[in-house]
């Protein structure tokens, strides 16, 4: 039975996310199983496919006045790293320094990131790709809003159909409880594997609070080492 193929300009963008995420998932799915042809050049084209579709993501969004962070913000934070990375991190918000800098997670949280990324992973943070629920600090870093996280989380959605990542950490309340739909404390969360999309999801600690208590960075290494070990076994 032939199915039939609609022309790209007859598919919504949400439509085409969904068969990227598809195609992506067969190719792993072959590379499982060992068959052959999937060529650096071919893989190189993929990543830079994907690439596209967050720049046109990033474009959508624009110079964003979808809600009055716009008011106070100094850059919008998107996102950064590979496209094509099998470990996604999602934090809640930029705070001062990402604001200032357009980037995510490079003030003092971001620095422990780093350090279970590069020291405890070792990965480079270019091999994963990170972003935020919300996309722009919210005034004195205070807690994002309902309204401002339902405003965004739909950006992040897309972000994550994209690129198709083996894993996430949400990395705190507001990521875990917004990518989960629940209202479960993270101190409930964290530690167990959940599902997004069909992608295993692992909670964490954010690393803004460990700078606050340290004493979490025994339990957040816990649940990054089932992040190894999944991987690992994948």
């Amino acid at each position: 039975m032939v199915e039939k193929v609609l022309p790209a300009q007859a598919m919504t963008g949400d439509e085409i996310l969904e068969v990227i995420a598809a195609v992506k998932g067969q190719v792993a799915f072959h590379q499982w199983l060992g068959i052959r042809g999937y060529s650096e050049e071919k893989l190189y084209e993929a990543r830079m496919r994907t690439d596209k579709i967050l720049q046109k993501i990033r474009d959508e969004l624009g110079d964003c006045k979808r809600c009055r962070l716009s008011e106070t913000r100094t850059h919008l934070v998107f996102g950064q790293g590979n496209p094509e990375a099998d470990l996604v991190f999602i934090g809640e918000a930029p705070g001062q320094e990402e604001d200032a800098a357009g980037v995510p997670f490079v003030g003092a949280a971001g620095r422990i990131l780093t350090d279970i990324i590069v020291k405890g992973m070792k990965l480079s943070r270019k091999d994963v790709y990170i972003s935020n629920v919300v996309k722009c600090r919210p005034p004195g870093n205070r807690d994002p809003l309902p309204e401002e996280i339902s405003i965004c989380e739909p950006f992040l959605r897309k972000q994550l159909q994209a690129i198709r990542p083996r894993v996430i950490v949400a990395l705190g309340k507001f990521a875990a409880q917004t990518l989960l739909k629940s209202e479960t404390p993270i101190s409930r969360l964290r530690g167990n594997f959940y599902e997004y999309d069909g992608i295993p999801l692992m909670p964490t600690f954010h690393p803004g609070y460990l700078l606050r208590n340290p004493g979490g960075k025994k339990l957040v290494w816990e649940d990054i080492k089932k992040v190894i070990q999944l991987m690992e076994k994948e």
